[in-house]
């Protein structure tokens, strides 16, 4: 499983502009063999800022991603609405376990191993 996570800042009186533009492109990307979930939303305490997450079943799933014109598109569009910056992360998950064990309670730890 691959995850990717971060923020990209763009003029903060183009944000919204900036994901509506983008939507067909998060659209066409959600139609990807192997994208489990890919979103791009508003921060609600930071001007400007779209956080990123994106899952991906796997290395070669995403590489697809990367080829497809639904990639360059995003990326294109959305450095069009004033980039700022970009801190964007991929991570290669080799465990999962849920949050809540059995009884409920929240763990930090990993407990079903």
């Amino acid at each position: 499983m691959i995850l990717i996570a971060g923020a990209i800042d763009v003029d903060p009186a183009r944000r919204a502009e900036a994901l509506e533009a983008g939507r067909p492109h998060m659209e066409g990307t959600r139609t990807l063999k192997g994208c489990v979930a890919y979103v791009w939303t508003a921060d609600p305490l930071i001007e400007g800022r779209i956080m990123v997450y994106e899952h991906w079943e796997s290395e070669a799933d995403l590489e697809v991603h990367f080829q497809s014109d639904h990639y360059r598109n995003m990326r294109d569009t959305i450095a069009g609405f004033g980039l700022r910056g970009v801190d964007v992360s991929k991570f290669r998950v080799d465990l999962r376990e849920p949050v809540y064990d059995p009884s409920g309670v929240p763990r930090a730890d990993f407990f079903t191993a």
